[in-house]
């Protein structure tokens, strides 16, 4: 279906980073010894402004999954390619969790972008991404066991506590159950436990809204809720997908309605030119707005990178493998985005 937000497992920061035809290996990385920021009070997670759960703005990836493919495109003399990878690395991109890693290469990677948060002086957006049987064995299949995965979320939040972070929780994992109905029964509460580890560390999080042509926002409200949305910041939409902010903010503001006035964000990485008949590298998809924390004068707090723009959706439409490095679709999305 063309609403399906799949394909998301960006594993930029396994033992190599892949760039369709060559390996690139990652920086090693740094341990965050920066003084850790304030948190978030767990009471204020859902009341405090933007502005302070996003403090100082929005962390740029230290070694992110296009710096490292502009670097190896340009020592191919790929200078085109690698332009357009630059571009890409130079904005704030979410940074990816997923059953990759695990362990201390875990630990090492939310290390090193805590420590370039507090060097910078600004806040970094992690995306989980381990449900169990996740994307219900779409391109993206995989995700932890329903044992391991609340002790891998408390992992994280543990590493998290005490310093300025915010967590989208899970793209798909709720959105997916109108049709993925095996899990319906036990991934709200799995999530929910998720929701619940990162509030007591004072880390605000934010879970699957789907997006304006998915779910109708009450059957996307009442999974929110099974999902304990009450304990979350709010929830997020359009992740990895194409439509434009307009009718994703007018959506998103009946779904808050119907879960408190629950606040929400939106990934704008590829939405330039809206949706293009497809969610899978779909021809003539251009960047979106470079992302940004808003004033806060509405449910609006942010419009972020959340999907790496230059990753592949899959092997669809020329594309490599899910989370591979494309170089001509990079090059496409820049020249094709919003000005």
């Amino acid at each position: 279906m063309h609403h399906r937000v799949s394909t998301l497992a960006t594993a930029a920061f396994t033992a190599a980073i892949v760039v369709v035809g060559l390996s690139v290996a990652p920086s090693s990385a740094t341990a965050a010894t920066r003084t850790a920021r304030a948190p978030i009070a767990a009471g204020t997670i859902r009341t405090a402004p933007a502005s302070a759960v996003f403090a100082g703005g929005l962390t740029v990836q230290p070694d992110n999954q296009p710096a490292a493919a502009a670097a190896a495109l340009a020592a191919q003399g790929r200078t085109a390619d690698a332009a357009a990878a630059r571009t890409i690395a130079a904005q704030p991109i979410a940074t990816w969790l997923g059953d990759w890693l695990r362990g201390d290469q875990l630990d090492r990677v939310v290390a090193r972008n805590l420590a370039a948060a507090e060097k910078s002086g600004t806040t970094p957006v992690f995306v989980t991404y381990a449900i169990p049987n996740r994307d219900c064995g779409g391109y993206s299949a995989g995700g932890l066991s329903a044992a391991e995965y609340p002790v891998w979320n408390q992992r994280i939040a543990t590493m998290l506590r005490g310093h300025r972070a915010v967590v989208l929780v899970e793209p798909d994992s709720l959105s997916h159950l109108t049709s993925c109905v095996s899990e319906s029964a036990t991934r709200p509460a799995l999530v929910a436990s998720a929701v619940r580890a990162f509030a007591d560390a004072g880390v605000p999080a934010y879970l699957d809204g789907g997006n304006e042509d998915w779910n109708p926002p009450a059957v996307q409200a009442a999974l929110l809720q099974r999902a304990g949305i009450d304990r979350a910041r709010g929830f997020y939409t359009n992740v990895a997908n194409f439509y434009g902010v307009e009718g994703e903010r007018a959506y998103a503001d009946r779904l808050s309605a119907l879960v408190g006035g629950a606040r929400y964000v939106i990934d704008v990485s590829r939405n330039g030119r809206g949706w293009r008949g497809t969610w899978c590298n779909p021809t003539g998809a251009g960047l979106g707005q470079s992302p940004r924390v808003t004033a806060g004068t509405t449910r609006l707090d942010a419009l972020l990178w959340v999907k790496t723009p230059g990753a592949s959706d899959g092997t669809c439409n020329g594309g490599p493998a899910a989370g591979t490095w494309f170089p001509a679709y990079a090059v496409a999305l820049v020249a094709n985005r919003k000005r």
